[in-house]
């Protein structure tokens, strides 16, 4: 059962959710959002984006419940949509935690877009962000245009462009989801040309 109030902080295994927006570029048909408000009996539909405050707060509120893994910047929106919130939070982690805790960002991989002008990649690791989990999601650009129905027409090159430029000085992973328009072998091939790391994210329709 999920909860009525919404989470900005949630946790799934032994890591640490921050849940910081619902907005995001893309529209995808497969979306967990579309089809539930949350994951774990949590509600992530958040009437209102928290402040860096709010969010520290929460994490101070839960961060002696176990022994974390990791932080991970992921909910229902694109974290990079709020890149300042991303960058404050990061250092005050540091700042109260030191590096015994992982800190990871789930994105889309359309920073450079979300962000134009700005040195992401670099502003992240300055931060103390310490990798990446780029969500892929199609093995060409016609593909992704089909599923993931971005607002940007050349998002499919801009998330290449951050895999590049990340993978230089974060450690970064590639992941798709198993959905029947993405050939994942091709996915593979792709973050292997690249590189980095690649994983399969399962997919039941209806939920996830």
């Amino acid at each position: 059962m999920t909860a009525k109030t919404p989470s900005i902080v949630y946790w799934l295994g032994d890591n640490l959710y921050l849940n910081i927006t619902n907005q995001c570029p893309n529209m995808c048909y497969f979306c967990l959002r579309n089809f539930k408000d949350g994951v774990g009996g949590f509600n992530l539909k958040i009437k209102r984006e928290p402040t860096v405050d709010e969010v520290i707060s929460e994490i101070q509120n839960t961060i002696n419940m176990r022994h974390w893994k990791e932080i991970v910047f992921c909910g229902f929106g694109e974290p990079l949509t709020r890149l300042d919130c991303v960058l404050e939070v990061s250092r005050r982690i540091r700042q109260n935690y030191g590096k015994i805790i992982a800190i990871r960002v789930d994105t889309n991989g359309q920073g450079y877009l979300l962000n134009r002008g700005r040195r992401v990649v670099e502003e992240l690791k300055e931060a103390g962000v310490d990798r990446v989990s780029v969500s892929l999601n199609a093995h060409d650009k016609a593909t992704y245009m089909e599923v993931c129905r971005p607002r940007f027409e050349n998002a499919y090159e801009s998330i290449l462009e951050f895999i590049e430029k990340a993978k230089r000085i974060l450690d970064v992973e590639v992941t798709a989801l198993s959905i029947p328009e993405v050939d994942l072998d091709k996915v593979a091939e792709i973050a292997a040309s690249m590189g980095v790391k690649f994983r399969i994210r399962q997919y039941i329709p209806g939920f996830w």
